[in-house]
């Protein structure tokens, strides 16, 4: 069995189950609550936002703990839209946004905001210029994402941040659950930013867990109002045990960065040197520095991508068509499309997601596997 479909099925690290058992099993208290137990979690809680604040280089007191990236990424959003009103009502982000974003931000359409949805080019990236020319006196908040989910390219995040550097008051915010461990993050994550989403389980820590980074100062609303835990700012008892466990594992995820990456790109380039040049096979993910070694999207002619996913699942190769949130509702990738890529490749694309523990041996398994396809369905649709 082998499972390219990391990014959705990432298994929780050992270590972090472990931590997830013990404090389930030996601290019973609320952080909120004034008792000896209640302060015992509240010290944990507290510990683990240290931890990760040390890891990301930022504050503490500027991590917040959420339910999901998604959460996150919605906090984000809305919350500086509710918080920033008064100030504009311009909102700018991109066309190749995970739904969390793109959704919010339609949301907010809805409810009265001006919304500019910048294209990308045929690497799926943002123009800086582009950016610039969208700014005026009403802009309040960018969102762009790091690393794209769905074909995995980077996003020019330095050069954005240069073009904002010119609007101090415009709040930056920046998906990157997708970029974190994948030795990138130099290039996502700059002191320009001020808001910044992540999500537990894309590094092997239990499901239920999201961080939102918030930059001291920046102006945010609640959405979840109740008894005002995280600074009475997202209110809900927190999630401890899995919270604990979130904080051992991102320590151990980036314990390895380089090498991670290194065993990702290998992997990915076993593949993409066996695709390359073969008929009918589009690549929208190739070996460069605009793309993370994580991810592997293409498309084979005349083939819907859920075939391919089904064909490949009853040899036991587990892939994924795009992004895996949306993988049931059949649509077209979102990206390929921003990416002028037509209509049936984008509908056949699969996305390969790779992680430290895939190895070379299972590149040349599914090679050997989607070779037979391959050639089945090149006689079939007769490609030359």
């Amino acid at each position: 069995m082998i499972y390219f479909d990391n990014s959705a099925t990432t298994a929780v690290y050992p270590a972090a189950l472990e931590t997830y058992d013990k404090v389930t099993k030996d601290i019973w208290g609320n952080p909120s609550s004034l008792h000896k137990m209640g302060d015992r979690s509240h010290q944990l809680l507290e510990a683990s936002r240290k931890q990760i604040a040390n890891l990301l280089n930022v504050k503490p007191y500027e991590i917040f703990f959420t339910s999901s990236g998604s959460e996150s990424d919605n906090w984000a959003i809305k919350g500086t839209a509710l918080a920033k009103k008064e100030f504009g009502n311009h909102i700018i982000t991109s066309s190749v946004e995970h739904a969390a974003v793109s959704n919010s931000v339609r949301a907010l359409e809805n409810l009265g905001f001006r919304i500019t949805v910048l294209p990308v080019d045929k690497s799926g990236q943002v123009n800086p210029e582009d950016l610039k020319e969208a700014l005026d006196k009403e802009t309040i908040l960018v969102s762009i994402m790091g690393v794209n989910n769905e074909i995995g390219t980077i996003q020019p995040i330095k050069a954005i941040s240069k073009v904002l550097e010119d609007y101090p008051n415009v709040t930056f915010h920046v998906d990157n659950v997708q970029a974190l461990g994948k030795d990138v993050w130099d290039e996502v994550f700059t002191d320009r930013v001020d808001l910044m989403s992540l999500s537990a389980h894309k590094f092997h820590a239990p499901r239920g867990v999201g961080i939102l980074y918030k930059k001291e100062g920046k102006m945010i609303k609640p959405l979840i109002d109740g008894g005002g835990q995280e600074k009475a700012l997202r209110s809900s008892t927190e999630n401890l045990p899995a919270i604990a466990a979130t904080a051992k594992a991102m320590r151990l995820y980036l314990a390895d960065e380089k090498k991670n990456a290194e065993q990702e790109l290998a992997v990915k380039n076993k593949i993409v040197s066996y695709l390359n040049g073969k008929p009918g096979i589009h690549i929208f993910s190739p070996i460069n520095d605009n793309f993370v070694p994580s991810i592997l999207c293409f498309s084979l002619e005349g083939i819907r991508g859920e075939t391919l996913v089904h064909t490949l699942e009853s040899e036991d190769i587990y892939v994924s068509t795009t992004s895996a949130c949306s993988s049931r509702s059949g649509v077209e990738s979102g990206t390929l499309n921003s990416m002028k890529v037509d209509d049936d490749l984008a509908t056949g694309a699969i996305r390969l997601s790779f992680d430290p523990s895939n190895t070379i041996e299972e590149a040349e398994q599914f090679i050997s596997v989607f070779d037979k396809i391959y050639k089945h369905f090149a006689e079939i649709n007769h490609l030359k």
